[in-house]
């Protein structure tokens, strides 16, 4: 199987940088980087009339410039410009209402 990660054929190996730190600032360094940009999680849920019944209809990622959004079927995936636009998709006529609710 061929290796498709190019990342590595275009980066300089940095054999003569020291390291920026210890092993364990470094680790927490990544940690806080990872929590920084960490997409915010969310469901669309589907009510059906007026609280009859329910359902979460997609799971989403909220990151600061779109979202991306997968059906809980898998069907449908979609990358949107915010949360709030993947919600045309998942409402039905007047009795299905969508919402997001984030974790």
């Amino acid at each position: 199987m061929e290796n498709t990660n190019t990342w590595p054929q275009h980066t300089p190996v940095p054999t003569d940088l020291q390291p920026l730190c210890d092993r364990e600032e470094f680790t927490t360094l990544l940690r806080d980087i990872v929590a920084d940009t960490a997409p915010r999680l969310f469901a669309v849920v589907q009510e059906y009339g007026d609280r009859v019944d329910g359902r979460v209809a997609a799971w989403g990622m909220a990151f600061e410039d779109h979202a991306e959004v997968i059906s809980v079927e898998g069907h449908r995936r979609m990358r949107t410009l915010s949360p709030d636009r993947a919600l045309r998709a998942y409402r039905l006529g007047t009795q299905v209402t969508p919402q997001l609710m984030w974790l």
